[in-house]
């Protein structure tokens, strides 16, 4: 009897591992099963380039505010809780975006999809933390690889079955219904509240000081960068080595390919060489990239360079999360949930600010202010800790 209790405890936090990939692939499959559809939204309520963009801000709106609370939540009654709740009414917010019969109405739709988006990533990602420390071994970059894969799935599906008569409406309704059916299946193997190592004592709601705000500043930089690679890769390729529109569209493909692959791999890289190492010799290798490709002013080298950055990010994102989680005297829903909210303003704040900068030094000058700023993180990647493989 004790021999089986203990091949229990042995194996809860790998089924554990298993279902919270499940929940950061449903993620995933949600967000990007309605992202093909936005013009058929703006179509369908006649809506202005501007007025969409207003629109979309909800999402953000929400997240941001979410975030925090999330944080408090998870401190509170623990990750496993709050990621199924967010989870499930995160599905069950995602058809009314394609149902939206006015600009109010999807502007209030918007604004609950980004609610229940923020407050899952949160939670989400201190679940990932909580079955990190009881595998004993970094799990993080693999979590967010099932979050790419699952977006892949999102939007993939849409190219699959549009053209065979399924609705836009009906996809999203399908693909919501399909993630609800996923997170019920993994509720029963997430860490239960016992395990669950995400409440904890110190403040609930953190605003970052000290070791957390260095957390948070690097998040803020890494995702800005992230976010103006999804902007401005195709522009700079088309109007400023002037590609077609077609090879435009390869220097963000081959990105987000090459983030996809590192983080394939990145669990095992960051037990090998550590997280400090992970995060100097990524942020080095995605500033030479961006810079490569600026300074070398060709289309093949652009895109190759943006391969880098893609490589080079890849991990840094999961390994500040998993580090959040760690900080002394805190609690670890709270303390991600505040790396979380400043990365998530770096990663709104990137495309904007971007082009305010390039209005007066051009578009390559103003990308590379960002490549030097990220290329400076890794003069204080010391602060994520001693080499360790486990979290």
């Amino acid at each position: 009897m004790a021999q089986e209790l203990a091949m229990a405890d042995r194996s809860r936090p790998a089924q554990a591992r298993i279902a919270v990939a499940v929940i950061f692939f449903v993620n995933g499959v949600a967000l990007s099963s309605w992202v093909p559809h936005i013009p058929t939204v703006q179509q369908k309520l006649g809506l202005s380039t501007g007025t969409l963009g207003l629109a979309l801000l909800g999402i953000a709106g929400g997240a941001v505010v979410s975030m925090p609370i999330a944080g408090w939540l998870i401190a509170r009654h623990g990750s496993r809780v709050v990621t199924l709740t967010a989870a499930f009414l995160y599905c069950l917010t995602t058809p009314p975006l394609l149902l939206a019969s006015s600009l109010p109405a999807l502007v209030l739709a918007l604004i609950l999809f980004g609610v229940f988006n923020g407050a899952m990533d949160v939670a989400m990602n201190a679940h990932g933390v909580a079955v990190e420390r009881n595998i004993g071994r970094p799990v993080m970059s693999s979590l967010h690889a099932l979050f790419s894969i699952g977006g892949l799935v999102g939007a993939g599906s849409a190219v699959v079955l549009l053209p065979l008569g399924l609705t836009p409406a009906a996809h999203v309704t399908a693909t919501a219904a399909g993630g609800l059916i996923l997170v019920l299946g993994s509720a029963r193997f997430l860490l239960p509240h016992g395990v669950d190592i995400s409440t904890g004592g110190g403040p609930r709601f953190v605003l970052p000081r000290g070791r957390l705000l260095v957390l948070g500043a690097m998040g803020f930089f890494i995702l800005m960068l992230e976010g103006a690679m999804s902007d401005w890769t195709a522009v700079y390729l088309k109007l400023d080595l002037g590609t077609d529109a077609a090879f435009a569209g390869a220097g963000y493909a081959v990105f987000s390919a090459a983030m996809a692959v590192g983080r394939l791999t990145g669990d095992r890289m960051v037990a090998s060489f550590g997280p400090v190492a992970m995060v100097r010799w990524g942020s080095l290798l995605a500033a030479a990239g961006l810079g490569g490709a600026l300074l070398l002013h060709h289309p093949v080298a652009a895109v190759l360079g943006f391969g880098l950055v893609g490589l080079g990010l890849a991990n840094i994102v999961p390994i500040l999360f998993s580090a959040a989680g760690r900080t002394p005297g805190m609690a670890p829903g709270s303390a991600i949930a505040a790396v979380t909210t400043a990365g998530y303003f770096g990663f709104l704040a990137g495309p904007p600010l971007v082009g305010f900068v390039a209005e007066g030094l051009g578009l390559p000058g103003s990308l590379g202010i960002l490549a030097a700023a990220v290329g400076l993180i890794a003069f204080r990647s010391g602060v994520l800790g001693p080499r360790t493989g486990a979290a």
